[in-house]
């Protein structure tokens, strides 16, 4: 067997004792190759991926109703308190508009670590550690600020609201989910407390049920919250059963079909209304909480520590029953490989 050593000095590859040696310029440059095969291949079944680059630990998007894209950067490492974090502004194109649309430190704006967000009229709402943020979404200003003092929260994560405008934020570390009534001047009561919660990151509501939906970063766990509070666990890594392992984000496309973004396993997971899950993505980095636009069916995902985000399109539902053709190394443009395999 060949091996591949990384020499001080060689500038072309050669061959000592049976043994490949290559340059670092080489090295490099397979490098980047096997990265764009394992990017085309992660890819493959959606449509061509915009990419948003020079983001700073993104920690979570969310669409708005007329595919503006709002991207949470930690601009650091998350969960430390230096007011540096930002907002940035994306089109449906995967173009800034603003990188900086709203920057902890500046016009008295505070903002240390934003993670989950939601749109409620006309105001971008933010889960900052121990803190909820209100900003007006087309100017960027402050306009309401939500501690949880009382609470003691300090891992304020995911972050929703139903269609009545009722928001919803999960805090990771304390296993519990609160509610925050805008017409109530924004008031803070408990929604559900329980350890099987296994310390929630992404939470959404269903689009069909409105039921509240989200995943546990311990255990890959997905579960859903019905009407009267009833906890109820979808997915439970088991000793038989697995799959998941750390969960950050979740939403929905139109049609109530559910995605989830293991970080930690790189995956993205399609979850259909039967239960059935396939994984649409993989080989990724650091996937975190990601987004549905619903109109435009496009999926946008963060890279925490890539800092970068993608937008794809998605496959919508067939109503044929055809069996889908499985997937030969042809499609990958790979038929020497095909070749060289049937050869030996």
């Amino acid at each position: 067997m060949s091996h591949i050593l990384l020499p001080s000095s060689p500038k072309e590859p050669h061959s000592s004792g049976g043994t490949l040696i290559f340059s670092r310029k080489t090295l490099m440059s397979l490098h980047s190759v096997l990265w764009f095969i394992l990017l085309a291949l992660a890819y493959l079944p959606m449509s061509h991926a915009s990419q948003i680059v020079n983001l700073a630990s993104p920690q979570h998007i969310v669409a708005d109703h007329d595919a503006t894209y709002f991207i949470a950067n930690a601009n650091g490492d998350p969960g430390t308190r230096e007011n540096k974090g930002f907002i940035t502004k994306v089109n449906k194109d995967g173009e800034i508009t603003n990188l900086h649309f709203i920057q902890g430190g500046v016009n008295s704006v505070t903002l240390h670590s934003p993670n989950g967000m939601a749109i409620v009229g006309d105001i971008l709402y933010v889960a900052d550690l121990d803190t909820v943020r209100g900003f007006h979404k087309q100017t960027g200003e402050p306009v309401v600020n939500i501690p949880f003092t009382k609470e003691h929260c300090q891992t304020l994560t995911g972050l929703t609201a139903d269609q009545k405008g009722t928001l919803f934020v999960s805090d990771s570390d304390s296993n519990r989910i609160y509610r925050l009534d805008p017409s109530q001047e924004h008031a803070i009561t408990l929604f559900l407390h329980h350890e099987s919660l296994s310390h929630p990151h992404g939470i959404a509501i269903h689009p069909r049920s409105g039921h509240l939906m989200g995943v546990g970063w311990d255990d890959g766990k997905i579960f859903e919250i019905d009407e009267k509070g009833v906890l109820h666990e979808l997915f439970v890594n088991s000793f038989f059963s697995g799959g998941f392992y750390n969960l950050d984000g979740i939403d929905f496309d139109q049609y109530g079909t559910m995605y989830v973004s293991d970080m930690t396993a790189g995956k993205v997971w399609r979850i259909r209304n039967n239960h059935k899950k396939e994984v649409i993505a993989e080989f990724l980095v650091s996937p975190s909480g990601l987004a549905i636009d619903r109109a435009n069916h496009l999926i946008l995902v963060p890279y925490l520590y890539a800092n970068g985000a993608e937008i794809n399109g998605l496959e919508r539902p067939s109503n044929t029953n055809t069996k889908k053709k499985s997937r030969t190394w042809s499609d990958y443009g790979m038929d020497w490989f095909k070749k060289d395999s049937h050869d030996e």
